[in-house]
């Protein structure tokens, strides 16, 4: 009996631990499925290009930049709370040439930081503004969205995605190269006139010449230099006597006075001249009251009441109220008398002279021969005579040797190197220019066309706004503005110019017939010209002008082929035959 009642003990607990067991495995099963959910949902699923919206499309550059905006969506569930997500746009040409945009940061809700917070239930949408700088290999390029995303500290793979395809580089055109460098103007007149004055001064109510006065330095220094101009064939004379009396008194005295002083010194001066041999053209006139003159010395003076003698003069035209109003005013009219009527009472005589510089033939005969006999104005006006450029620097480089404190032999020197293209010594020479005279608008202007070129656009600025009054200045604003993208202001500083950026200007506005009729205006057209002209072609459907301006372009500079097979602005050609045996 006992054995039975022990062997049905056992029974009941075989049963429990095959239960126990059971459970236990049921236990072990949810844990692992939850714990395979949790694994799955900490995936990040990959996202497509629908995701993402790029501006502009295509690409576009502005200036020599690539200025983009992509805006794009985490869909909802797809950002995990505890995920960090950076996207950087990566661009990639030329094979393996990559260039990255600015990275931006997202982060789930449960992550603690300042990047941007995205929802897992709604997701989220997100804006990136960045700016490529452009090289022309990147015309064949392709925009990419990269990843680098972790969910708590685990690394989520994500794949790229592109977003776009190409740059359209037709702003990259504008070119320091197509703007002109300022030469700083010679200073030479073929003719120089000079006026040498003298006056002879008369006592109040007199018309007698007095030895004190036709024999002081002033007169012998006059009468000297009128020998020299008579003497010297390249010299041209004549004489003017202008007779006057002082504004006080009767008007009919003053008359008899300033009459007979001019008929006094014409004769006196006839007698000197004869005496020296010298007959030259003598024209005499009077004046019975010299209120100009008077208004002039009242201006210059420093009388208490001058702005009141001259409201006087400005409200009187009749001569003898003046007098009375000038003389109610008490205080000064007796300086007046004393300081400024005895000035008035005389005869001033001027020698006009012209004095006739070499001519061209002379000045280059001189260049040639003996450069030393040669003025700095000559020589930079030597400079405007020939078409030879080694000419043309081998007398900038004797100005900079013989004048060195003459801004202009630098400037104009380093204006040949920037045209040929070596702006290293153009910029040497502009900033020897500059320490020479720092406020010369020819070099700030010049530099600032370095400035453009070293891409620094707040320095040309500053440079621009001290080269008022430089020759081309609208060219080195127009270039400005086609740098900065400001399209509207370049087509109005360059206004009627005729070159390849001011066209460029115009094709970027959309104002193809203007841009066209400045590309026929052109006075010395170059690839550039005939490739603007294939553009235009193109944006206005012109099929046959694309090819002959393409042709020309291509002709003139074989490397605008490879440019114009990857430049957008002829993507609809790319299938056609004639096209692609022309470029090709």
């Amino acid at each position: 009996m006992h054995k039975f009642a022990a062997q049905k003990k056992t029974k009941p607990s075989y049963k429990i631990n095959k239960m126990k067991r059971t459970f236990y495995s049921a236990i072990t099963l949810l844990i692992g499925v939850a714990l395979f959910a949790t694994s799955c949902s900490s995936k990040l699923t990959p996202l497509k290009q629908s995701n993402f919206s790029v501006t502009p499309s295509p690409l576009e550059t502005k200036g020599n930049d690539i200025p983009v905006t992509v805006s794009g969506t985490f869909p909802e569930k797809w950002f995990k709370k505890n995920a960090i997500v950076t996207i950087t746009p990566v661009l990639r040409y030329g094979g393996n040439n990559e260039v990255k945009g600015l990275p931006y940061s997202y982060q789930g809700e449960n992550i603690a930081g300042n990047r941007t917070v995205i929802s897992n239930k709604n997701g989220g949408n997100f804006t990136m503004n960045f700016k490529l700088p452009f090289t022309e290999e990147m015309l064949a390029s392709e925009l990419y969205m990269t990843f680098d995303a972790k969910v708590k500290k685990k690394n989520a793979k994500l794949p790229d995605v592109k977003v776009a395809d190409g740059v359209l580089a037709t702003s990259t055109i504008a070119s320091v190269n197509n703007t002109d460098p300022s030469v700083a103007d010679d200073g030479f007149q073929r003719i120089i006139k000079e006026a040498k004055n003298a006056n002879i001064h008369f006592l109040i109510q007199r018309a007698d010449l007095r030895p004190s006065q036709v024999n002081n330095s002033d007169m012998r220094a006059w009468k000297d230099r009128v020998a020299k101009a008579f003497n010297d064939p390249k010299q041209n004379l004549n004489i003017e006597i202008s007779a006057y009396a002082s504004p006080d008194g009767g008007l009919s005295l003053n008359e008899r006075l300033a009459e007979q002083r001019e008929k006094n010194t014409s004769v006196y001066l006839e007698k000197e001249l004869k005496s020296k041999n010298i007959d030259t053209e003598i024209n005499a006139r009077y004046t019975a009251e010299d209120w100009e003159g008077f208004s002039e010395l009242i201006e210059q003076s420093d009388l208490p009441d001058k702005d009141l003698i001259l409201r006087v003069l400005s409200m009187y035209p009749d001569a003898e109220t003046r007098e009375r109003e000038i003389k109610n005013i008490s205080l000064v009219y007796g300086e007046i008398a004393e300081t400024i009527l005895p000035q008035l009472r005389r005869s001033r005589i001027t020698a006009n002279i012209e004095i006739i510089g070499k001519s061209d033939a002379e000045i280059m005969d001189a260049w040639r021969t003996k450069p030393a006999d040669l003025t700095v104005e000559e020589l930079l006006y030597a400079s405007t005579l020939t078409t030879d450029e080694k000419v043309q620097e081998n007398i900038y480089q004797y100005a900079t040797v013989h004048f060195p404190q003459d801004y202009r032999g630098w400037n104009n020197i380093g204006t040949m190197f920037y045209r040929n293209g070596n702006f290293e010594k153009a910029r040497q020479s502009f900033m020897r220019a500059a320490q020479v005279a720092p406020n010369a608008p020819e070099v700030n202007m010049n530099q600032a066309l370095l400035a453009i070129k070293d891409g620094n656009n707040d320095k040309a600025k500053e440079l621009l706004g001290k080269s008022s009054g430089a020759a081309g200045l609208e060219g080195a604003m127009g270039l400005l503005y086609l740098m900065e993208g400001d399209y509207n202001k370049a087509v109005n500083a360059y206004g009627d110019s005729k070159t390849n950026n001011a066209a460029l200007s115009q094709i970027l506005t959309n104002d193809y017939a203007k841009a066209t009729e400045t590309l026929k205006s052109i006075q010395n057209p170059d690839a550039t010209t005939a490739y603007l002209q294939a553009i235009v072609g193109a944006r206005t459907n012109d099929f046959n002008s694309v090819l002959s301006s393409l042709r020309s372009a291509i002709s003139q500079d074989g490397n605008l082929a490879k440019r114009a097979l990857y430049d957008l602005e002829f993507y609809k050609y790319r299938t056609n035959n004639d096209f692609i045996n022309l470029i090709r």
